[in-house]
């Protein structure tokens, strides 16, 4: 399973019409330490590019947004009782939600792993 990236450095991990989304390590290390998650509930429709989550860190707090649009299967609970995971594993234990696509063609607007890479590179 690949993972595609969006400019607001989110990413999605797509598995048929399911998708788990959640932060990148850049974020995360933008970031710094994580202290509060809010996550969507399940049942919520997001539309692609709205805000779905809130994190918090000792910096800032930030608004994750959904890479595409569809409607939340569940939140990542262990996320919620250890924020810190966003931190450690943000790519893997980390993730923010679970999501049923409506429209998977919105993921053809997403980055893979070399484009959001050359898009970090480009940020300097």
């Amino acid at each position: 399973m690949s993972l595609l990236y969006t400019k607001d450095h989110e990413w999605i991990a797509v598995n048929g019409e399911e998708a788990t989304v959640g932060i990148t390590h850049y974020a995360q290390s933008q970031l710094g330490d994580i202290v509060f998650v809010e996550l969507p509930a399940p049942g919520t429709v997001l539309a692609k590019g709205g805000d779905a989550a809130v994190v918090e860190s000792v910096k800032a707090a930030s608004d994750v947004y959904t890479p595409v649009s569809g409607t939340v299967l569940a939140g990542n609970a262990a996320l919620e009782d250890d924020p810190s995971l966003a931190n450690t594993s943000p790519e893997e234990d980390g993730w923010f939600f679970r999501i049923t696509l409506s429209d998977p063609a919105e993921l053809e607007g997403l980055m893979d792993e070399d484009a959001y890479r050359a898009f970090l590179a480009e940020r300097g």
